[in-house]
This record gives structure tokens, C-alpha cells and sequence, in this order.
């Protein structure tokens, strides 16, 4: 439960139908299984004591007071567990019966939710047994205790406040409005559902993509515990098909259609922080609800879920292909109605033979198609200087002939020369003014250019760089659109390789592959042996480590010690545990220190969930101190 997570299971057990001793048994073998997993809540079927096809068995009293028996020995048996566990059963109140939700821990009863809604339509004929439950929750002595009976309850665990749990059950869920959306107002980040949902042609596929929308829409977890193998087949099936799933995401699934236990784990910070973020998510302490708490051990759950080391980029290459060319689409989209805005017929664009400028240059070159202007308006720029290298070079301008664009070649050795001379700095000196002065008369020329032609410079840099302040303020930092900016590196690199996979162009698939092959350089410091000297990632850095650490810091706000966890997750077996830190230490520092550089972008398409913009996503002032994410990570350093 560290960091947020929590580990939970849905349960399809084995039954007999009416037989309450078997199903029992079945469910306390069930609990076991899920606490020797490390489970802190597992969920299991509607009417899981009983069976779900019992008929109007339901009405006979050695069946209800099987049940009653069986909860008995469920709440004694979860007294050696640290579970929560919600069994299904029939209960009657006040002389009704009630189709009802069964919170045990430790022991003891500690609620009792009843179905809301009762279906009698098609197969179900629930309402010839079952009574609607009350809103508004009484107390109830049921097996020898007094509980809260009633749909308005929430589960609350002392030792983690995020973890709040509801329930509904079944067909509460495919109604116009679910019960579980007033659970989620009141505060419930969890919601559990226990179903008894037959086996149609095209259903399964449907009642999928209803949890994975209800889980989205309440931002929530939700577990759906399904009936399977054992019910009665006299004229429907039921295939057991459990799904938990987070904010529209599915973590885990029955895929076999045979009985079983699945386990993840939820991230209840990243449901908090969405939330959070969320201005127009409705949530508020309602009166209207009784809180239970509960208690549980505060441990760290061994993470079983998928998280992915490029979090930017799909790992399926149909959805990757689809989600390149969407993106592609927003960028060329924007740039269009930029230059038509201004009414320019030229585009300038420095083309470096390395991967943004490549992008970049690809996006400008489709606005204009889109604009129906000739590619001539495309003014592609290279500027070699002290480190320019000739595999860059040759890519570059092999890259502009095959674009049919316009291409200049203006070296700046001799003008940076002379700068370096009027400023008194040694040119053998190479450090950060060496460097800055190049990156600094590139932009002068491209956007003098600019003037003369009545055109704009479109800009390269990319999200990753942006955030690790990676750019020489007033030099490729600055630009009159900027069209990579909120595409992250590991991104770009996929956006060029699918440029490269679609085209026909053999010479342009060939130099975007080459360009594709080349180290990550800005090629300020002279070239050695007449190779790049100068890589990026030896300086700041992996790209695919600060790719994961901006997503996860920007995305959710997590702390950086979790960051840190989850990189040594999905990373492990490519970089060991003390490389991580290192460059999260480096991530921090850079991003913080950086800000003054992101205060004052030039325009940009947004493309994603995670973007710099002052003027958009992120609002950070310039001086904002870094020590209190630098003393999280002090305490993994000792770990580590």
C-alpha cells in the first residue's frame, strides 16, 4: 500500500447451486488464496453463498438461513486474514428480501449493501424475489450483529484515506444513472461490483467496454466480480468474466471463461491526482452517506501491472500507426492555420540532419500540401559549422532534395568567428558560450531570413528538451512556431520511423532511416575523426528515462521516490538502480532550474496529455525552489 498502491482480486469460485456449505467452503478457500497474494480487498459474484439461479429456492427458509450460516463462517474465517472481503448472499429485512453486498474483515460484518436496481425484463425475473434496497441505511442485526444495511455506504481504511470503497451490484451498473456515480461523489475511489451477468452472443464485448467506461468516467477502480461455472445451465450460461479496470484502462481479465482468481493492483495517487486535476469533477462529502472503517496492515505490494518504459509511445504497432498519424495530423493542422492566418507563402526551417529538424521539416512540408502551396515556400536552411559532421550534412540536404524543397546552404564558421572575436572569447575555449554563440546566429539567420522572404521559422525542439532545459535561450530555443513542442523525444524518433515506413520515396526512406541511426547531438563542439563528438545522452542523459520521469511527474504528480520505484519496474534488466537515481536527480535539478526557458515558448500544437505551454498545461514560476522533491529522493539514495 506504499506509494499508493493497493493490491485487490476478483474471485469466480467454484459452486453448487443452494448448496451453502459447498459455496462457502469455496469462498473461504477463495479468501485464502487472495491473502496469500498480498490482496487487500477481493470481490466475489452476486449471490456467491447461494448461487445466482437458485429461482424461487429464494423463498425458502432453509436456504436464507444457509446463507446466514455461511456469512457466519466467512466473517469467523476473514478473522486470520488481512481482507476485506464483499460475498453476495440473500438477506431478508423486515420481512423482504434483499439481493445483498456483504462487507466482512476481521471477523465481523461491517455492512451490508443492498441491489438498487432489479431487473425483470428478458431472462432476469429478479423482482418476483428481490426487493429494491433502501437509500438511506438503517441499522440491522443480521447473524448475530448490528449493521449498517442500506445502498449508502462507503468502506473507508484508516491507515490510507485514498482507499474508499462502494458497491453495487449487476444491473446497477447498466442503468441510465449507476449507483457508483453517487459513490464516486461521495468520496469512493473504488468500486466493486458483484455480478451474475449470463453468456450472449456480442455481450461480453460490450459489458467490457461498459466498465472500462463507468472506470473512466468516475475516475475510479473498478472490480467486477462475474458468476461462472456451476451455476444452472437449465437455460442460461454464465462464463465467469472478472475484470478489473482503472480510470479506463483494464488491468486484469478472464479471458478463459473458466472460474479463477485475478489480482493487480490499483494506483489510488494517480486516481487522487486525477481528480485533483480535474476542476469539473464533481466530488463532495456527502451527508447522505454513512462512512464504516475499517483497518489494514500498511505494506508494499508487489507490483504485477504492466507499466511501460515508453509511456508516450503504444507498444501495438496497429495503434502506434494510428496514433502517428493523428498526431501528424494535429501538428500540420496547427502550422496550416498559422501560416494562413498570416497569410505567408514561406516557411524557414534550419535542417540539421538529426531528428527534430527532420520531424519538424516532414510537418512543415505536409501543412503546406494541406495548404496547397508549392513545397518551393519551404525554405529548408542548413548551417554548418565547427562540429558539423558530413553524415549530418549529407543527410540534410539528401532529406530536402527528396521533399522538393527550397534548399539553402549558409555556413556560419566565419560569422561565429568573428562574434567569438568582438566578445574577447578564446575560440579554443570550448564551453557553453562557444556553443550558445552558434545556436545563437543559426536563429539570427533563420529569422532574418524570415524577413526577407515574408515567411516564418518553424521550430524544432521537442518536449524533452524543453523540460530539461536542453536548448540555448534565444537561439533554437526561440522560433515563430513551434511545432514539436509538446512531442517528447522517444515519441518523435516513432513519428519519423513511420514517415519512413509509409514513404515510396526510396531515397527518402533510406536518409530517414540513416537519420533515424544517427546519435542525438547538437554538433557545437568540433567533430572527432569526422565523427559527432558531442552526444546528448552522455550529458543529461537517456531520453527514455526522462520521457518516463516527465510523464509520470507531469501526468499524476507523483512523488519522486514512486518515480524512482516505477523506473526501476519498468526498466529493470536495462539500467540498474543507481543509474535511475542518478539522472532522476539530474531530471529534477534540470526541470526546476529550467523553468525561465519554458516561461516565454513560442506557439505550439498541444498533442498530448502532457504539454509545457505557459499559456496551456503548466504554470510554474521561474524561482520555485526543488528541496522538497530533492529530500524524497535523499531517502531513496539510501536505499539504493
Amino acid at each position: 500500500m506504499k506509494h499508493g498502491f493497493v493490491k485487490v482480486s476478483a474471485v469466480t469460485p467454484d459452486l453448487r447451486v443452494a448448496d451453502t456449505i459447498y459455496n462457502t467452503e469455496q469462498i473461504i478457500t477463495g479468501m485464502k488464496a487472495c491473502a496469500a497474494k498480498k490482496s487487500k480487498l477481493a470481490v466475489f459474484p452476486e449471490l456467491s453463498i447461494t448461487g445466482y439461479t437458485c429461482g424461487d429456492l429464494f423463498l425458502q427458509q432453509p436456504l436464507l438461513n444457509g446463507a446466514l450460516e455461511g456469512l457466519a463462517k466467512i466473517c469467523e474465517a476473514s478473522a486470520k486474514m488481512d481482507l476485506l472481503t464483499v460475498v453476495g448472499l440473500p438477506v431478508v429485512v423486515n420481512h423482504k428480501l434483499y439481493n445483498c453486498a456483504a462487507f466482512v474483515k476481521d471477523g465481523s460484518l461491517l455492512g451490508l449493501v443492498p441491489k438498487t436496481c432489479i431487473p425483470n425484463y428478458s431472462e432476469f425475473y429478479e423482482a418476483r424475489h428481490f426487493t429494491t434496497g433502501p437509500k438511506v441505511a438503517e441499522f440491522v442485526e443480521i447473524a448475530g450483529m448490528n449493521v449498517p444495511f442500506g445502498t449508502n455506504l462507503l468502506f473507508a481504511c484508516m491507515e490510507m484515506p485514498e482507499f474508499v470503497v462502494a458497491a453495487e451490484i449487476c444491473e446497477d451498473l447498466w442503468v441510465i444513472t449507476p449507483p457508483s456515480a453517487s459513490h464516486a461523489k461521495a468520496g469512493a475511489t473504488v468500486i466493486v461490483n458483484l455480478s451474475a451477468s449470463d453468456e450472449v452472443s456480442g455481450k461480453r464485448a460490450y459489458r467490457r467496454e461498459l466498465i472500462k467506461g463507468q472506470s473512466a468516467r468516475l475516475v475510479c477502480g473498478y472490480i467486477y466480480s462475474d458468476a461462472g461455472e456451476g451455476e444452472s445451465t437449465t437455460d442460461l450460461v454464465f462464463a465467469g468474466h472478472d475484470i478489473i479496470a482503472e480510470n479506463g484502462t483494464i488491468l486484469a481479465e478472464s479471458l478463459t471463461r473458466e472460474n479463477g482468481i485475478y489480482t493487480t493492483e490499483f494506483d489510488l495517487d494517480k486516481i487522487c491526482s486525477e481528480r485533483r486535476r480535474m476542476t469539473t469533477y464533481e466530488q463532495c462529502e456527502s451527508m447522505d452517506y454513512v462512512t464504516v472503517n475499517f483497518s489494514t496492515t500498511v505494506e508494499e505490494a508487489t507490483l504485477t501491472r504492466h507499466y511501460a518504459s515508453t509511456p508516450f509511445v503504444p507498444k501495438n504497432d496497429a495503434e502506434r500507426s494510428e496514433r502517428c498519424e493523428e498526431i501528424i495530423g494535429i501538428q500540420a493542422l496547427g502550422l496550416k492555420k498559422r501560416i494562413k492566418h498570416i497569410n505567408a507563402k514561406t516557411a524557414v526551417i534550419g535542417i540539421s540532419g538529426g531528428l527534430d529538424s527532420t520531424l519538424a521539416l516532414l510537418i512543415t512540408v505536409r501543412a503546406f500540401d494541406l495548404l496547397g502551396l508549392p513545397r518551393e515556400g519551404v525554405i529548408g536552411v542548413t548551417m554548418p559549422c565547427y562540429g558539423t559532421t558530413d553524415r549530418t550534412y549529407n543527410n540534410a540536404l539528401s532529406l530536402m532534395r527528396a521533399l522538393k524543397i527550397t534548399v539553402k546552404e549558409i555556413p556560419i564558421r566565419d560569422a561565429v568567428t568573428v562574434h567569438l572575436r568582438d566578445i574577447e572569447h578564446d575560440i579554443d575555449n570550448h564551453n557553453v558560450t562557444y556553443e550558445n554563440a552558434q545556436a545563437r546566429e543559426r536563429t539570427q539567420v533563420l529569422m532574418d531570413l524570415a524577413n526577407d522572404v515574408n515567411g516564418l521559422v518553424v521550430g524544432t525542439g521537442d518536449l524533452s528538451e524543453l523540460a530539461l532545459g536542453w536548448a540555448t535561450y534565444n537561439g533554437d530555443h526561440m522560433s515563430m512556431y513551434g511545432v514539436n513542442g509538446s512531442i517528447p523525444k522517444t515519441l518523435v524518433r516513432y513519428l519519423v520511423k513511420y514517415f519512413a515506413d509509409e514513404t515510396n520515396d526510396e531515397i527518402l526512406r533510406n536518409t530517414l532511416y540513416d537519420v533515424l541511426d544517427t546519435p542525438v547531438s547538437p554538433e557545437l563542439l568540433p567533430a572527432e575523426d569526422g565523427k559527432i563528438s558531442q552526444k546528448t545522452e552522455d550529458i543529461v542523459g537517456p531520453y527514455e528515462l526522462h520521457d518516463f520521469f516527465l510523464y509520470h511527474m507531469m501526468r499524476f504528480g507523483y512523488m519522486p521516490s514512486k518515480i524512482y520505484r516505477l523506473a526501476k519496474y519498468a526498466f529493470a534488466g536495462e539500467y540498474d538502480d543507481v543509474t535511475i537515481l542518478k539522472w532522476l536527480r539530474t531530471f529534477y535539478w534540470r526541470f526546476f532550474s529550467q523553468q525561465f526557458k519554458r516561461s516565454c515558448l513560442p506557439d505550439g500544437p498541444k498533442v498530448g496529455s502532457v504539454a509545457l505551454s505557459p499559456r496551456g498545461d503548466w504554470r510554474m514560476p521561474s524561482d520555485a525552489c526543488v528541496a522538497l522533491w530533492k529530500n524524497d529522493l535523499e531517502a531513496c539514495e539510501e536505499t539504493c
